[in-house]
């Protein structure tokens, strides 16, 4: 197959820390404030600002609360687990790596016995058994498995249990059904794409009356601490931080918010989204040796889009043969500048994962495709020398 013309502007597809915003430059954040005390006061009025653009810009209610924690999503999800559960019986739902490692966590190191609902890679476990007088741990979109929650339905309005939701790869792309949530974490380094190293968590009041009233039997960390001696420690939800965050990526951060206010805030975050996975789902549909890995068209990610090869000549190959194989395809590209970061998670089927998410302009992913098709050539060229 001939090396195609056009290469994508911004070649960058990684699913975390994924691309910039279109037009973003490092001059333009502000520097006056590096290298200042993290508790002066202008640096925490600033982490408030940040808390009150990402409040806006995702629609979070008025009675919740948001807070920041060390880690990412995971230090947030993490954050959570350790300092709510334990009072009621728990459920997790483990259709991708994410969930499966929060359900290993429940288990064996808080020392729980949750129920764990799974699913083969790319599909949704059995959602008519979530239990609503159980706590609920689930990601709304599986970034490693690219299947996500087609609605709310299985989580019951009147539920007893808390519905914490871990949305990192949803949160800006999606819209989340805040009425049937009662946590919701995710990071910087998603769907706006921040730096690493900071995640978000936003709590309803029934998460907040839960660390008022109950208070875990374990020692919990100190950078996942969420509660002081008397229930949830609310300088947290006033731009306070647990430790030492980055200035820089918090304002690296606040400039993503303020791009996604300016172009139209979550409502036009979420048409380039599915603009941009319509794109790679035309070509899906239009090229026979990929499909989605997601089988329902329903609970396909709109966001970390994952693929799989149906070519018979790379099905034939084991395991360990479909994840070389991958690895050419994204030497080749990597090697062309044409895309990078293409390959699925490392704990998923060997694949190709694409970030669709809104950062990411609808004409690179469409230029980005005969670039896959000509690594994909190459790489079945190689396997018959």
């Amino acid at each position: 197959m001939n090396r195609p013309d056009v290469k994508p502007e911004r070649p960058w597809f990684s699913a975390g820390p994924t691309a910039k915003r279109p037009g973003w430059s490092s001059q333009a954040l502000p520097h006056d404030l590096l290298g200042r005390g993290i508790r002066a006061p202008e640096v925490v009025a600033r982490f408030a600002h940040g808390l009150a653009l990402t409040r806006q810009v995702l629609e979070v209610p008025e009675d919740w609360v948001l807070v920041y924690t060390p880690g990412s999503d995971t230090g947030a999800v993490e954050a959570v687990l350790w300092s709510m559960l334990g009072q009621r019986p728990v459920q997790v739902l483990a259709f991708e790596n994410f969930g499966q490692q929060w359900a290993i966590d429940v288990r064996d190191h808080l020392k729980l016995e949750p129920e764990v609902l799974s699913a083969p890679w790319g599909e949704l476990p059995d959602l008519s058994r979530v239990d609503p007088d159980r706590d609920l741990v689930f990601p709304w979109n599986g970034t490693t498995s690219g299947v996500k929650m087609p609605n709310a339905d299985f989580i019951a309005a009147d539920r007893e249990g808390l519905a914490i939701c871990d949305a990192t790869s949803a949160a800006f792309a999606m819209a989340m059904p805040w009425a049937r949530l009662d946590v919701v974490t995710f990071s910087f380094q998603k769907a706006l794409g921040g730096e690493a190293g900071i995640g978000v968590v936003a709590m309803s009041p029934r998460a907040v009356a839960r660390l008022d009233s109950y208070e875990p039997p374990r020692a919990v960390p100190k950078v996942l601490r969420l509660r002081n001696g008397k229930g949830f420690d609310r300088a947290l939800a006033s731009g306070s931080m647990i430790n030492t965050f980055s200035v820089w990526t918090l304002e690296d951060w606040i400039d993503g918010l303020e791009w996604a206010r300016a172009i139209g805030g979550l409502d036009a975050l979420i048409v380039r989204t599915e603009a941009n996975a319509a794109a790679l789902g035309t070509w899906v549909e239009r090229t026979d040796w990929i499909d989605f890995l997601a089988a329902d068209p329903a609970s396909r990610s709109t966001t970390s889009v994952c693929l799989k090869i149906v070519d018979v000549r790379v099905t034939a190959l084991d395991e360990a043969g479909r994840q070389a194989f991958v690895k050419r395809m994204k030497a080749l590209l990597e090697a062309e500048g044409a895309a990078f970061d293409v390959e699925s998670h490392r704990n998923a089927p060997a694949g190709l994962r694409i970030w669709c998410g809104c950062t990411v302009e609808t004409a690179d992913v469409v230029a980005a495709t005969p670039w896959l098709d000509w690594a994909f050539a190459c790489a079945v060229a190689e396997l018959s020398r």
